[in-house]
C-alpha cells in the first residue's frame, strides 16, 4: 500500500464530534506564523497555535489536496506556500466551529508524520511532514485512510517497552464548580485527588502522567481531549464526585462508567445530562457537527477502544472490591457521558463518591481512604496494562 504515516494524537480523528465554542474561537495562529516550506526532499508544515485544539490531517483527491482541519481555530491572513509541491493554500471557516487549511498539490505526496506538541503554557505546535509518493501511493493513502487508522491504533506504550501514559482529567473547574455540599465542591475535590493520584502513579515507576488541568480553571471538553492526545496518552481517566437530586435516591460509593452503547438507567442518565448542562452553561455547546469521514472513523476506532475501556473498568472494580474501598452496589455502569466519547483512547469516568451522601462526604475527606483508592487505581492500571500485553502477544501468534 506504500508508505504508512506516523500520526500522533490520531490525526485523522477528532474528539467526540465537533463542539462549538460560544465565541466560535478558542485558539489563533501563534506569533511565529504558519510556515510551509521544502524540507529534505519533502514538505514541512508548521502550525503554531495559542492553545491546543482538536485537529486531524488527511488527503483527498479531485483535486489532489492535503486538508488540516481544526475545531475552534481562527485563521488570519493569507498563507504562501514556499514550495513548488503546493500550488495554492486556502484557509478559513468550514462549518460553524471548524476551520480548514487546504493545500492544493502539484505533485503526489503522502503524510509521513503529523504531530501536535503542547507546551507548559498550553500553546501548541502542529508539525506535518509530507514526502514524495507515486500516484498509486497517493490514491492508496486516500482510499485506505480508514484501514491506516486501524493499523496505527494506539496500544499501551508498555507493549513497546515504554511507560504507560495516563491522562488524569479532574472534572469541572473555574466558573464550573460542579456539585456542592457541606462546604465541599466537586471541582476542588477531584483536582486534589488528581494530584494525589499523579504522585502515586509517578512513584510507581511504570507510568507517565499528564493532567488536563492543574489549577482551578475551566477547561473545555475538547481541550481536555487535545491535551491527552498531544501527550500520547494510552488511557484517559476522568474524575468526578457528583451529587444526585433528592428524588433520585441516595446513591453512594465508587462507580466506574464506560461509554453506553444503548439504554442506560435513569440515575446515570441524570448524571450525564448534568455533565452536559454544566459544559453548556460554562460556554460549550455540545451539539455535534460531524462529517461522514469523522463518523466512520470514530465507529471504527471504538471497535478497538471500547472493549479495552470495559477491561479497564473491570480491573478497577476488581481491585477496589478486593481492597474493600466501598464501591457502589453496581460499581460498573454505562453512560452517554461526552467525556467518554473520545474514540481513540480507552476512557473511563470515575465517580469517587457522591457529595449528596453523608458517608461518602466523610470518606472523601479522609486522607487514608484517598491514599488507598489512589494506590488501588495504580494497581488496577498495572493489571490492565499487563493483561493488554498478554492479549496482544497471544493475538499475534
Amino acid at each position: 500500500m506504500g508508505r504508512l504515516p506516523k500520526i500522533i494524537c490520531t490525526a485523522v480523528m477528532l474528539c467526540a464530534g465537533f463542539a462549538v465554542w460560544s465565541a466560535d474561537v478558542l485558539a489563533r495562529i501563534g506569533s511565529d506564523g504558519l510556515n510551509v516550506s521544502d524540507d529534505r526532499g519533502g514538505v514541512s508544515i508548521d502550525v503554531p497555535l495559542t492553545q491546543a485544539v482538536p485537529w486531524r490531517a488527511f488527503m483527498m483527491d479531485d483535486p489532489a489536496r492535503l486538508i488540516l482541519e481544526f475545531s475552534y481555530l481562527e485563521f488570519q491572513g493569507a498563507v504562501e506556500p514556499n514550495t513548488e509541491v503546493i500550488s495554492e493554500i486556502r484557509v478559513g471557516d468550514y462549518v460553524p466551529g471548524s476551520s480548514r487549511f487546504v493545500a492544493i498539490l502539484r505533485e503526489p505526496v503522502v503524510i509521513d508524520s503529523a504531530e501536535m506538541r503542547v507546551e507548559e503554557d498550553r500553546s501548541a505546535l502542529l508539525e506535518v511532514r509530507l514526502v514524495p509518493a507515486t500516484a498509486e501511493e497517493f490514491r492508496a493513502s486516500v482510499e485506505h485512510q480508514d484501514s491506516d487508522l486501524r493499523e496505527h491504533m494506539k496500544v499501551p506504550a508498555e507493549q513497546a517497552g515504554g511507560p504507560l501514559v495516563v491522562a488524569i482529567d479532574p472534572g469541572h473547574g473555574g466558573i464550573d464548580p460542579g456539585a456542592e455540599a457541606s462546604e465541599m465542591n466537586e471541582a476542588d475535590l477531584v483536582l486534589a485527588f488528581g494530584r494525589r493520584l499523579k504522585e502515586v502513579l509517578i512513584r510507581n515507576g511504570r507510568f507517565e502522567v499528564v493532567m488536563t488541568r492543574t489549577e482551578d480553571v475551566f477547561v473545555p471538553l475538547a481541550t481536555r481531549m487535545s491535551v491527552a492526545r498531544a501527550a500520547g496518552a494510552d488511557v484517559f481517566i476522568s474524575l468526578h464526585a457528583d451529587a444526585l437530586p433528592e428524588d433520585a435516591g441516595d446513591a453512594r460509593g465508587v462507580t466506574v462508567y464506560t461509554l453506553a452503547d444503548g439504554v442506560v438507567d435513569e440515575a446515570t442518565q441524570q448524571l450525564a445530562e448534568r455533565h452536559a448542562r454544566d459544559d453548556i452553561l460554562a460556554g460549550v455547546d455540545l451539539a455535534a457537527i460531524e462529517d461522514e469521514l469523522t463518523i466512520v472513523l470514530m465507529d471504527l476506532a471504538r471497535r478497538e477502544t471500547m472493549p479495552r475501556s470495559e477491561n479497564l473498568a473491570t480491573a478497577i472494580v476488581e481491585v477496589g472490591q478486593k481492597n474493600e474501598l466501598g464501591l457502589n452496589s453496581r460499581p460498573h455502569r454505562h453512560g452517554a457521558f461526552s467525556v467518554l466519547k473520545a474514540a481513540d483512547i480507552p476512557s473511563v469516568l470515575i465517580e469517587l463518591g457522591f457529595l449528596s451522601n453523608r458517608s461518602d462526604r466523610s470518606k472523601l475527606q479522609s486522607d487514608e481512604w484517598l491514599d488507598s483508592f489512589a494506590s488501588s487505581l495504580a494497581e488496577a492500571l498495572a493489571n490492565w496494562a499487563d493483561a493488554e500485553t498478554i492479549d496482544a502477544v497471544g493475538s499475534s501468534k
